[in-house]
């Protein structure tokens, strides 16, 4: 352990008090998970997993709507771990094994290059993520798509879910996630703070997240709420402004629905109208009108992903966790992506469960 970590660890646990402090972002977790930390500070300091996982907040309706245009014969590409997670009858995986033309891709210009290499087939790009991946989304329409590629859009974001929290759950602070605030840098995280709720962006070391967990309990302290950036080193307060603007000259903020959360408002990003030519959602309007119109917004009951996602429960205290529940063989997409916390629990902790068994090691 080095000795920056271990002064912010003896600094947390010299001012011991009841404090919730919840982060969203899948790699946070991964942090907390692979070092143990909630191992080595004070009980009394609840570290809370939040919806920082992209594919594991994605509603059940988003990807019914992608395997019913692969199953009306039209290609489709996506990230591999959304493709292993469960819409209300099945997955993409299941409608690759079914026949449909469905391909893992690790970018979107990966998508684009299946299309180009097949001019004859459609094929709808189904692009999920917050503020970090949206984007790149947004760039490549504005460079010019193939003819016969679309896409779909399920991009969210983080702020707005942030700000729902505060009126639904007990959070005393946030940490709010590296990766996205390199793009928006701190003033979307502002209303939360006017709210009385101290935020702090944090990095991915774990001395970063010990740096962000401390910077919280001081600010609740002193009872003061302030937006502070602890991870200067890649995040401007204001944020990456080329990409900003390229998100926003390609989409619009709308309401969105979210797993475990239902609609949360202006927490999507959906393509302007004028990129009518490239939405899936347009092109293949009869298929999204019969799922949006027919179907239920409410999941699945899969698993307790929901309740997990917005911190109502721990993975252990799921029925199916590391029983019927495993990364090989998940009921849900807590323990699908590698940002869910389900996996991270089960991965990070040989007895399957319990964080706070784990020493931390610092290795």
């Amino acid at each position: 352990m080095a000795e920056s970590e271990k002064k912010l660890i003896s600094a947390i646990n010299e001012q011991p008090s009841p404090l919730n402090i919840m982060h969203v972002c899948g790699t946070h977790e991964r942090t907390i998970s692979k070092y143990g930390l909630r191992s080595v500070i004070s009980s009394d300091i609840n570290l809370l997993s939040g919806p920082g996982c992209p594919v594991c907040i994605t509603p059940e309706r988003d990807i019914d709507f992608v395997i019913s245009v692969a199953k009306s014969g039209v290609s489709v590409a996506s990230f591999g771990d959304m493709l292993k997670v469960a819409g209300s009858k099945g997955s993409l995986m299941d409608a690759r094994s079914d026949g449909a033309d469905i391909h893992t891709v690790y970018s979107i210009d990966d998508a684009i290059k299946i299309a180009e290499n097949c001019p004859d087939n459609e094929l709808v790009f189904f692009g999920i993520g917050f503020e970090t991946t949206a984007p790149t989304t947004a760039a490549a329409i504005l460079r010019g798509l193939p003819e016969n590629f679309s896409i779909f859009t399920s991009h969210k974001l983080i702020p707005p879910a942030m700000e729902h929290l505060t009126t639904s759950s007990d959070i005393d602070g946030f940490l709010a996630p590296g990766h996205v605030s390199t793009i928006i840098g701190i003033e979307p995280y502002k209303p939360i703070v006017k709210k009385g709720f101290p935020v702090v962006v944090a990095g991915f070391e774990a001395v970063d997240v010990l740096m962000g967990v401390f910077m919280v309990q001081q600010q609740n302290k002193y009872g003061i709420s302030e937006m502070e950036n602890a991870y200067p080193r890649c995040v401007d307060n204001k944020g990456n402004t080329k990409a900003q603007e390229i998100m926003y000259e390609v989409f619009k903020k709308s309401d969105g629905f979210w797993r475990g959360f239902g609609t949360i408002k202006n927490s999507a990003l959906t393509l302007k109208r004028k990129f009518r030519s490239v939405d899936a959602s347009f092109l293949h309007a009869d298929i999204y009108d019969e799922i949006y119109t027919n179907s239920s917004p409410e999941e699945t009951d899969h698993c307790m992903c929901a309740d997990i996602i917005t911190a109502r429960a721990r993975p252990d205290q799921c029925p199916y966790f590391a029983k019927k529940c495993t990364p090989s063989n998940p009921a849900g997409p807590c323990m699908v992506s590698i940002e869910g916390t389900c996996y991270n629990w089960y991965r990070y902790n040989s007895a399957g469960g319990d964080t706070n068994t784990r020493i931390f090691t610092g290795t």
